[in-house]
């Protein structure tokens, strides 16, 4: 019999928190969230003070299940689940379950949190409990509650006016807003030229260095004093001439300045620097983190390599301070440690101080050591976090720079020179975090040749080199992140979500790992900032975080803070949903007219994304393509598919270009809806293993990519991405294998079956049919 049940999130700490647990304990998991809101209208009901109607999660219906079970048995339960507002919402949903099933009578229950999965942590966590937050329930319950009455009310309302399909959302709204914006900011620049002027320089060692041209002829030279090739060419010659072949070195000034290492991880930093450095997503990111807090095993059994994934603190503990810099001395010399522990106040009035940074769970694991046990992914995250929360701790870089004043004949002509070099590696000598779109002359490393005033140097040319402004850069992930976050669009915690939301959704697209707006996207924008504006204004959005918060310290109230809400977005919502018709939305009238039926023109919303037609449509079907890169292809005249009719209605078949592509269709749409693919399937004349009636075919996916999949679709639904052949497998009798080229491995016949792991070499031309 157990005295205590212990119930964490994650599956994956089980096994990890048993082995640090004395007798008498047993852990079960909920698999995260074991309640939500019903799926339907209703879930929260305004009109009855936002009384909510919730449903057990049915994929963890077992769970819930389980600890019940496991209740009955048991004296004490400790909930144990993530230390966040989430965690403790998921405490409260299994707390109230049990309660239902009448499983808490006699029990003693109570709230522990582990910040980390260590034995030390788990066991100071057991000698800590407390009763559940309801103030951190309440922040949760709202957020739930808002973002549903968001979400059910006014993605109907898209649905009505735009098309189906789409959805808003409380904060991934404000988010598309971001990224469409920036697009416009781009298609809206226009690039300026402008030319630099540089003199080639040698010193009395040889040694070559550039300067720039600071004033000319008195004046300041500024980035467009030189717009054009002619100017600069002028201004070459006239230097040249003035110089002779010389310049004069008229002031030297040097400066020493200190450079000191970022803070620890946060959740946001965190995904912002795996982006730049690593690559990952943010989802990715944050999966890889999770696994390294819930425990791999080391050789010594399960362990919890960093601290918990989901903060916006900085603070490190006092004894993980200690273990940093009692290590930093070892390694690295007393000199690249500081003489106390460096303190990082956290910028966020909500940060969870109870909460430490992201840290390894003992700074003595180092990554190198413990290589063989992780996989790459994860070892290169565990690096990262291990580099930076090292570096916090030691000296401050210290880097010298030089700027060297060169007159040309006289001071009204002057050439300035900079030049840095770190004396003092300190941190740097460990880990320099990244910057997102960095320009063209930011990095300051270069190194100026040993110069004294008075001096004279050789120019041995004077350069001129265009250049031309640029657009701000779309975002990337790590950029999108920092925005989000210094706007104060959701929680560090809900990043992902939004991310794969408006990816999901198809509102945009990573373009070269930037966020680029779909039309759809576009089209959405429009309609919420033209008629919901303040719902996506980012001080709003952020505001209503702020109160949130102010929920989860106690300072406010949930309901008032629903009621305010609540009362002006229902009004907006009746509003809007009576005033704007669809085409108020999906068309824009053009200040141009239809060449076939001189009829006014405009821009309108189809299934396949934006396009310009007649207002006279159907009787003229005049229309014109807008392309991805706002570029217009007339498509009245479609090209006739020679040799084919319709099956249908007789009329001609037309090439047409669509989402996914180009396409063959009927000429008589919409009257007749008849499609067909560009390519016909490839029959492989492999019969299909699945139902024994199809053969295997060769189809093209919407991706551009190839797979195999049975004739007889959608009856029968087997489908493989590699060519098929008429021979069984040798292990599984599995009637077909198919050939595989990897770059790792080459050409192969494998088995289709995941479950079975033969393979053979085989040469790269076997055919389908062989």
């Amino acid at each position: 019999m157990s005295d205590t049940l212990i119930i964490v999130e994650s599956p994956n700490k089980v096994k990890t928190i048993k082995k640090y647990l004395p007798k008498g304990f047993s852990v079960l998991a909920t698999s995260g969230h074991v309640r939500d809101l019903i799926k339907k209208t209703g879930a929260v009901d305004p009109d009855n003070d936002f009384a909510m109607k919730y449903e057990v999660v049915e994929r963890n219906q077992k769970y819930v299940d389980s600890i019940a079970t496991a209740l009955k048995k048991a004296s004490t339960l400790l909930l144990a689940t993530d230390p966040d507002r989430e965690g403790e919402a998921i405490a409260w949903s299994v707390y109230e379950l049990m309660q239902e099933k009448g499983a808490l009578k006699g029990k003693d229950i109570k709230r522990v949190v582990f910040y980390e999965i260590t034995k030390t942590a788990v066991n100071d966590a057991l000698k800590a409990p407390r009763d559940i937050s309801m103030d951190l329930v309440d922040a949760q319950i709202a957020r739930r509650a808002l973002d549903y009455l968001v979400g059910f009310n006014l993605s109907p309302l898209l649905w009505k006016k735009v098309r189906r399909g789409l959805s808003a959302g409380r904060v991934q709204s404000p988010a598309l807003r971001l990224i469409v914006e920036r697009e416009e900011d781009i298609e809206k620049f226009v690039s300026q030229e402008y030319w630099s002027i540089k003199a080639n320089c040698e010193a009395d060692s040889n040694a070559e260095f550039q300067a720039n041209l600071v004033a000319y002829d008195s004046k300041k030279v500024e980035q467009f004093t030189v717009t054009d090739k002619h100017t600069a060419q002028q201004y070459r010659d006239h230097l040249l001439a003035l110089a002779k072949g010389k310049l004069v070195v008229s002031k030297i000034e040097k400066k020493q300045r200190k450079r000191n290492p970022a803070a620890p991880f946060t959740t946001s930093t965190l995904q912002q620097e795996a982006a730049r450095k690593l690559g990952f997503s943010t989802k990715r990111t944050m999966m890889i983190a999770q696994k390294l807090y819930e425990g791999i095993d080391i050789g010594e059994g399960e362990v919890g390599l960093i601290t918990y994934m989901r903060t916006d603190s900085v603070s490190l503990a006092n004894e993980a301070v200690a273990e940093i810099r009692e290590y930093i001395i070892e390694r690295y010399g007393k000199d690249s440690c500081l003489k106390s522990g460096r303190v990082f106040k956290t910028k966020s009035k909500n940060a969870q101080e109870a909460h430490e940074a992201i840290r390894p769970s003992s700074i003595r694991r180092v990554p190198e050591e413990i290589k063989s046990y992780l996989s790459d992914e994860q070892f290169k995250l565990y690096n990262l976090i291990w580099k930076r929360t090292i570096a916090c701790q030691m000296i401050h870089a210290t880097i010298d720079t030089v700027s060297a004043t060169l007159n040309c004949d006289n001071e009204n002509y002057q050439f300035r020179a900079n030049g840095s070099v770190i004396t003092k590696p300190g941190f740097i000598a460990v880990y320099q975090e990244d910057q997102d779109d960095k320009k063209i002359g930011d990095d300051d490393s270069k190194l100026l040749p040993p110069l004294v005033e008075g001096q004279t140097v050789q120019l041995a040319d004077v350069l001129t080199n265009q250049h031309f402004t640029e657009p701000p850069p779309r975002f990337s992930e790590a950029s999108l992140v920092k925005a989000l976050e210094e706007f104060g669009i959701g929680r560090p915690s809900t990043y992902v979500s939004i991310i794969s939301t408006l990816l999901k959704r198809e509102y945009v697209i990573l373009d070269k790992k930037r966020f680029l707006p779909t039309e759809i996207g576009r089209v959405v924008n429009k309609f919420l900032t033209n008629y919901f504006t303040k719902y996506v204004d980012y001080d709003f959005t952020a505001n209503l975080e702020d109160d949130l918060d102010a929920i989860s310290r106690g300072e406010r109230r949930w309901k008032p803070v629903l009621k305010q809400f609540w009362k002006l977005f229902n009004h907006q919502i009746d509003e809007i949903d009576q005033t704007v018709q669809r085409k108020d939305v999906t068309e824009e009238l053009l200040d141009e007219k239809c060449p076939k039926c001189e009829k006014v023109l405009c821009a309108k919303l189809g299934r396949n994304g934006r396009f310009i037609g007649c207002t006279g449509y159907p009787d003229c079907d005049y229309t014109r393509n807008i392309n991805a890169d706002g570029s217009e292809t007339e498509t009245s005249e479609p090209e006739i598919v020679e040799g084919r009719e319709c099956p249908k209605c007789q009329s001609s078949m037309v090439y047409k270009v669509g989402k996914y592509g180009k396409f063959i269709g009927c000429s008589g749409y919409p009257k007749c809806k008849h499609i067909e693919p560009l390519e016909k399937p490839e029959d492989t004349h492999v019969t299909c293993p699945e139902c024994n009636q199809g053969t295997m075919t060769k189809r093209k996916s919407r991706y551009g990519t190839y797979f195999y999949s049975c004739s007889e679709y959608p009856k029968c639904k087997y489908a493989i991405n590699s060519s098929p052949v008429a021979k069984p497998c040798p292990e599984c009798q599995w009637p077909i294998t198919m050939i595989k080229t990897t770059k790792r491995r080459g050409t192969e016949r494998v088995c289709p079956q995941k479950t079975c792991t033969f393979s053979e070499p085989a040469e790269s031309e076997t055919h389908a049919n062989s």
